[in-house]
């Protein structure tokens, strides 16, 4: 049985564009050099994002998938929705509506059941 490993939740800054996706990304080197990292990127501050923002983030996809790992994107505003859909980056992501969702999703083992009465739970709450 495969121990469960931790999902680490990256807060996105407001401006993730040419001015400040160099510094993101090297913030988020550091947990996507682990073995087999999971994270979630929460992109719910981002105010502006432009083809920069979206280049790191695509650069964390492959960073993470060198190392067996994931980048599951969550809280998308509608304008970060958009760069992303009109350059296709979407298509590289899985996007949730918000964080926790995000984090369940990464509990693979979990019976598809069990995971929708999280989910309802969640949403509950």
């Amino acid at each position: 049985m495969e121990k469960s490993r931790a999902v680490v939740v990256i807060h996105a800054p407001a401006h993730l564009d040419s001015k400040h996706a160099r510094q993101f990304m090297r913030e988020i080197l550091t947990i996507l050099h682990s073995d087999r990292p999971q994270v979630v990127v929460d992109l719910s501050q981002v105010k502006s994002m432009d083809s920069a923002g979206v280049d790191v983030l695509v650069g964390c996809v492959r960073a993470a998938m060198r190392r067996d790992g994931e980048i599951k994107l969550a809280a998308l505003p509608p304008q970060a929705a958009v760069v992303l859909e009109l350059t296709r980056a979407d298509r590289l992501f899985e996007i949730y509506d918000n964080v926790p969702n995000a984090v369940m999703s990464f509990n693979g083992f979990l019976p598809n059941i069990l995971r929708a009465q999280q989910q309802r739970h969640h949403a509950a709450a």
